[in-house]
């Protein structure tokens, strides 16, 4: 019998399908609402809508808890939705990375290049209809002039523009006969571009991300960095703003960590519906000798039924000999993240929390066979070892998608979205798992454990391409996903199936 199952259709209506009190756990990354890559379901408002969260409540035991992921920007609306809807908010978990990369306006260069004028902008718009009307996609022009622009070639809402003649006699072989009046517009802009092309060159820098943990939502930007060139104001209107920008580099997320309430007292409902608490010793925190955090696994017992969390056979240890307490903050181990910590040194008290037996100079070894520093508490270095790191695997993103054909994200873009125009949000690179906000399996996972009894059910009515699942059986939890999009429900069977394997004795 499959310990998963994957529930396609819109999950208002799919979680009515659900029995009542049947759900142990929710851990799910809904839409930001920020209209992410011009995707209509990241900004459809379902986030901030109390009835699925009221259905969310009714499915899940009493006590239960719910994980759920929002933006620094919308995360509030959420909560307040979550809420509302008749759960206690409990805490916020924050997720700390440092491969954010600030999709923000250069003020000044939008100076320079300004043609904001009424008629300016009729003239674009006029533009981009005659290209949308010869069936050109904004892919095929990214393929033709080998550029990100064609987003903005293509749409008639935000940030429209006109081709250069260049760009247009790339994709002239594309689209035949061209009309007398859009050649005309293509040398108009050429100069236009040329004349903005005289800011002077004072030097250059890397721009884009380097993708080294590809598949987060925050690494999606540029599928590799480039050198560009950084540029001088060229009118005195455009030097009083230089160094201004429209946003920040982001560098967390939120997690909203919410409860049902429960009936009676913790210690009766945890008897009668086993949720209703957190797994602190199996997600206290441990520290590799000259490494990052990382948690640990424990066997527990529930009444006479024992089971292991976590799927590397490291459990067996008991309550007495924990790490540290975990905490309501997470990072990814990223040097920009480290950075951000000072140097600490811990002051022993002699009991060597954290580890089950000694392994000799001075060292103890941990969990599964990891040297640690002996004296518990008493070490030092980066502040960060304080908290759990969940390093973001490049493999993840892809395994066991092997037969699946590689697609742009790009190209399921729908046009007159918000952030759909902006060619950062986009990626040419055709991906297995072309899903463009996947999170690590290992974040997942410390926060599938930290809310879930052994053997419990998960559910995630926002399963995308399934990274909770993968990391529910990993965990040997159950786990019921619920996602809307056929491509994204194949990608996650295939990558659950994968972790199903991976568990295999």
């Amino acid at each position: 019998m499959s310990r998963w199952k994957l529930l396609h259709g819109d999950c208002r209506d799919q979680l009515a399908t659900i029995p009542d009190n049947s759900i142990d756990a929710i851990v799910t990354d809904p839409p930001y609402e920020l209209g992410f890559m011009g995707k209509s379901w990241d900004a459809s408002g379902i986030a901030y809508n109390p009835t699925v969260w009221t259905e969310c409540l009714r499915v899940l035991k009493p006590g239960g808890h719910l994980l759920a992921f929002s933006g620094s920007r919308t995360y509030h609306r959420m909560a307040v939705a979550i809420e509302d809807a008749g759960f206690q908010i409990r805490d916020q978990i924050m997720w700390v990375y440092g491969s954010g990369f600030p999709k923000s306006l250069d003020i000044s260069k939008a100076i320079d290049k300004s043609d904001a004028a009424e008629e300016q902008r009729q003239r674009r718009l006029r533009f981009t209809d005659w290209v949308r009307s010869t069936g050109l996609t904004a892919s095929q022009i990214d393929e033709a002039t080998q550029t990100n622009m064609g987003g903005h070639y293509t749409t008639s809402a935000s940030q429209p523009a006109i081709m250069t003649t260049e760009h247009l006699d790339a994709v002239r072989h594309l689209i035949g006969d061209v009309p007398d009046w859009v050649e005309q517009e293509a040398r108009i802009r050429s100069v236009e571009s040329k004349n903005f092309a005289s800011r002077e060159v004072i030097g250059t820098k890397t721009s884009g991300i380097a993708n080294k943990d590809e598949g987060q939502r925050h690494t999606i930007g540029a599928s590799k960095a480039v050198e560009v060139d950084i540029t001088a104001p060229a009118t005195a209107e455009a030097k009083g703003w230089e160094g201004w920008g429209t946003a920040l580099k982001p560098a967390h997320e939120p997690i909203v960590l919410a409860r049902k309430p429960l009936v009676g007292t913790v210690a009766e409902n945890v008897l009668r519906f086993g949720v209703g608490g957190l797994n602190i010793d199996g997600c206290r925190v441990f520290r590799d000798v000259g490494d990052v955090s990382v948690a640990g696994h424990r066997t527990a017992t529930f009444g006479t039924q024992q089971t292991e969390s976590g799927g590397d056979g490291s459990g067996g240890w008991s309550q007495n000999e924990s790490g540290r307490w975990p905490a309501n903050l997470i990072h990814d181990g990223s040097d920009e993240v480290l950075e951000l910590f000072p140097e600490t040194a811990s002051t022993g008290n002699g009991s060597r929390q954290g580890f089950r037996r000694g392994g000799g100079d001075g060292v103890s070894v941990g969990l599964s066979g990891k040297k640690y520093a002996a004296d518990g508490y008493a070490d030092g270095g980066s502040a960060a070892r304080f908290f759990y790191c969940a390093k973001a695997n490049k493999k993840d993103r892809n395994e066991g998608l092997n037969h699946l054909t590689p697609q742009r994200e790009s190209d399921r873009t729908a046009d007159n979205l918000p952030g759909g125009d902006n060619p950062r949000n986009r990626t040419n690179t055709p991906r297995l798992n072309h899903h463009p906000t996947v999170k690590p399996t290992e974040l997942m996972r410390y926060l599938c454990r930290l809310i879930t009894p052994p053997n419990g059910v998960i559910l995630d009515p926002f399963t995308g391409s399934g990274s909770t699942g993968k990391a529910a059986i990993l965990e040997h939890f159950q786990f019921i996903g619920i996602e809307q999009d056929p491509d994204y429900i194949t990608i996650a069977q295939a990558r659950i199936q994968h972790a199903e394997q991976e568990t295999q004795p």
